[in-house]
């Protein structure tokens, strides 16, 4: 579990919920941390089960089951245990379940050693760890240079 706290505070994601596993029937509890705002992250909970679109500004976390499409600003993390069947847009995006789809994430994709991902991924970085699974095409690209200005073409003197 030092790997997914570790993940998630280098995400930003650890101080807006903590999840307290105590079995099958555990309930999902939601702290607010010294420094972070509450209520920054939408959660569906462990037992719950959830098919539509996601879009907005801010940061998703699963826990339990989503079919669909997300299109987030902020980061999507997809928790241990988790069942997702999505395409993903986001800043970043972390696995620590199983995710089938097509991912997009600005910044970031990391697999967690529990994580498993089936589907085509695009971002700016990509990090698995020793355990994950990744089945699909990964492309990994740098974020596009800014252009200089520069004077337009056929611009040149002219001589009659």
């Amino acid at each position: 579990m030092g790997v997914v706290k570790s993940t998630l505070g280098y995400l930003g994601l650890s101080g807006s919920a903590e999840v307290e596993d105590a079995g099958p029937a555990a309930p999902v509890r939601r702290e607010a941390r010294a420094g972070a705002e509450a209520g920054d992250a939408a959660v569906i909970g462990a037992r719950l089960f959830f098919r539509g679109e996601i879009s907005g500004d801010g940061d998703f976390r699963i826990l339990g089951k989503f079919e669909g499409e997300i299109n987030v600003t902020g980061r999507v993390l997809v928790g241990e245990g988790a069942q997702v069947d999505a395409n993903i847009n986001a800043a970043a995006i972390v696995i620590g379940g199983s995710v089938r789809g097509n991912l997009s994430a600005a910044t970031r994709v990391e697999i967690l050693p529990s994580g498993v991902l089936t589907g085509s991924l695009r971002t700016g970085s990509f990090s698995a760890a020793d355990g994950a699974s990744v089945k699909g095409e990964i492309w990994v690209e740098r974020p596009a240079a800014p252009k200089a200005d520069t004077e337009p073409e056929g611009r040149g003197t002219r001589s009659a």
